[in-house]
């Protein structure tokens, strides 16, 4: 190896081969034939900057250098479409908001991100992406979310509320702010008056809430449309009216934006929302789409609760129509009552008593079990009664009677197929002149009645017979007796001597125990003897299932008694309204 090659192996030019590259040896052409046929080593410089901007078109960001001194030194062909202000030999400073290191501006209705870095001997180098498209999905997928929560928390709010008031009233809450600035719901008018509720948005993020009442006749048009299915197309006339109304005070036609959209019911609308904010958020079409997902949540609440109104109103009014009802006022007579049906909830049960006036001055009175418990029960008692109430003025003899009622009572089973059955007392009170009472009692396989005595003693009155309602001409006991002043006869249901209880749960109280029980209370006034009775037996169960309770008293108070009272026993319901318990 000559000196000449070991020069062409290091030039001594200061370039360096990497260690990543294996060095080959290559011979300087020495001739000009060998200079011409030699390959290319190296690009001159003139070649890179030509390919650069083919380069950079490929790129997804723009590219913008700047020199020391700020001025632009080259723009990527991505760049100029997306800063067209920024030219070679120019400045940043026609685009402003390039100056921070990262940002992200909007220039030309885009929304770009740049990236500032810095480049070797004060120069920088400026990465511009187009994030546009992007962004919008992010925005809507946010936006999206934030629609989801927001009918989640509606369907979570409205969920409950099974009070048509407080669905009203919680459906204008909900509204405000997400939907509008003042939302004011307006129900379907009923008896001719139409309730309307409104929310308006406060300074402390809560809405306040008020309420009132307009006759049908004068509801904005717009809303009476809207009730009966129909869009109205002038938003204009609606802010108008609204501001008529009183819904929106101390606000100019051209200062709101309002829309009205029906709330679905089961035939018609249940009611209309109106939402309503400043003229600078007009609702667009996305935002109304999201009023009427919420309307129609809305109305489904509200539909849920004025059904549940409906039926309770039913409920209360069937169930009133079933509760026993406290005999009449009867001269010479004071009665006592107690009633403690198995189903507590229901407040009706298989028990029943009460009494009618005869036209002589006397009564009709008794007390009976159907068998079975519940509404069911409940129902067959009440036909009972309306057969009681109507057979007794043709018929007052208590055994004749009876037997009418016998008959009556296997036709209605017959024909419904319910094979239902009851026991019964019925008894005929009458006055005497001295302050006593005649009694005349027929039975229907029912518990024979108990007479406290002015001795002290308690008799057991004779009286059997069997079942009404199971065969057509049943035999019926009948027995009478006299009360003098100040004596008691005593009717109970078997929930008071077939009651559970004892130490083991399982002793049945039965007549035994409840003789004993009366002892020494023949002096008592009969509505404090029948809420003894109860009581008694109550304290037997000791908080166990129970059958139905009935008790009914009648004691001879003598000429000019003082006026009877009775004591329900019947437990009632306390604290809030029965249907705000149930939506909660």
């Amino acid at each position: 190896m000559t000196g000449a090659d070991v020069r062409d192996l290091d030039p001594g030019d200061g370039r360096f081969s990497t260690p990543s590259v294996a060095r080959v040896p290559v011979r300087r052409p020495t001739t000009s034939r060998q200079i011409a046929a030699a390959p290319a080593l190296e690009l001159p410089q003139s070649q890179l900057a030509a390919d650069w901007p083919e380069v950079a078109e490929h790129l997804r960001e723009g590219v913008v250098v700047c020199g020391p001194d700020g001025t632009v030194r080259h723009v990527s062909p991505v760049a100029k479409r997306l800063l067209p202000d920024v030219v070679v030999g120019g400045t940043l400073a026609a685009v402003n908001h390039l100056t921070s290191l990262d940002s992200h501006v909007r220039h030309y209705g885009r929304r770009l991100r740049v990236r500032r870095v810095a480049l070797s001997a004060g120069r920088s180098c400026l990465y511009v992406e187009d994030v546009s498209d992007s962004e919008q999905r992010a925005d809507e997928l946010a936006a999206e979310r934030a629609k989801s929560a927001f009918l989640a928390v509606v369907g979570d709010k409205l969920g409950n509320p099974l009070h048509p008031d407080r669905a009203a009233a919680a459906v204008v809450r909900l509204a405000v702010p997400t939907l509008a600035e003042v939302a004011v719901l307006v129900l379907a008018p009923r008896s001719g008056r139409a309730r309307w509720w409104r929310a308006c948005r406060a300074e402390d993020e809560t809405p306040t809430v008020d309420r009132g009442v307009l006759a049908a006749t004068e509801l904005p048009p717009a809303i009476t449309d809207s009730l009966r299915g129909v869009q109205p197309h002038t938003v204009d006339w609606l802010v108008e009216q609204a501001i008529d109304a009183g819904w929106l005070p101390g606000v100019a036609a051209h200062e709101v934006a309002a829309r009205l959209v029906p709330l679905p019911g089961r035939d018609a609308p249940a009611g209309v929302l109106l939402v309503a904010r400043g003229a600078g958020g007009r609702y667009g079409e996305d935002e109304f789409d999201l009023v009427r997902t919420f309307a129609a949540r809305a109305g489904a609440a509200l539909t849920t609760a004025l059904l549940y109104r409906e039926q309770a109103e039913v409920a209360d009014t069937l169930q009133a129509s079933l509760l026993p009802v406290e005999p009449a006022p009867a001269p010479g007579v004071q009665w006592g009552t107690a009633y403690r049906p198995a189903q507590a909830g229901l407040r009706i049960g298989g028990d029943f008593y009460g009494s009618h006036r005869l036209p002589d001055g006397g009564s009709v009175f008794f007390l009976g079990d159907v068998s079975g418990k519940g509404v069911e029960a409940a129902v067959f008692t009440g036909q009972l009664r309306q057969c009681l109430h109507a057979l007794h003025r043709v018929e007052q003899h208590p055994a004749r009677l009876l037997r009418l009622l016998n008959d009556a009572l296997l036709e209605t089973t017959l024909a419904h197929g319910q094979g239902r059955f009851a026991t019964m007392v019925l008894g005929v009170v009458r006055p005497h002149r001295d302050g006593g009472l005649g009694l005349t009692l027929a039975g229907g396989g029912h518990l024979p009645p108990l007479v406290l005595r002015s001795s002290g003693e308690v008799e057991q009155l004779p009286l059997n017979g069997m079942l009404v309602g199971v065969v057509p001409d049943p035999r019926i006991g009948q027995v009478s007796t006299r009360l003098a002043p100040g004596e008691t006869c005593l009717l109970y249901s078997d929930g008071v001597t077939e009651a559970r209880g004892g130490r083991r749960g399982e002793e049945l109280l039965g007549a035994d125990r409840l003789i004993q029980a009366l002892n020494g209370c023949h002096r008592m006034p009969a509505p404090a003897l029948a809420e003894r009775i109860e009581q008694v037996t109550c304290d037997w169960l000791g908080q166990r299932d129970h059958d139905d309770i009935a008790v009914l008293a009648l004691r001879a108070s003598g000429v000019g008694g003082r006026p009877q009272r009775h004591l329900h026993a019947v437990p009632t319901l306390t604290g809030p309204d029965p249907q705000e318990t149930t939506a909660r």
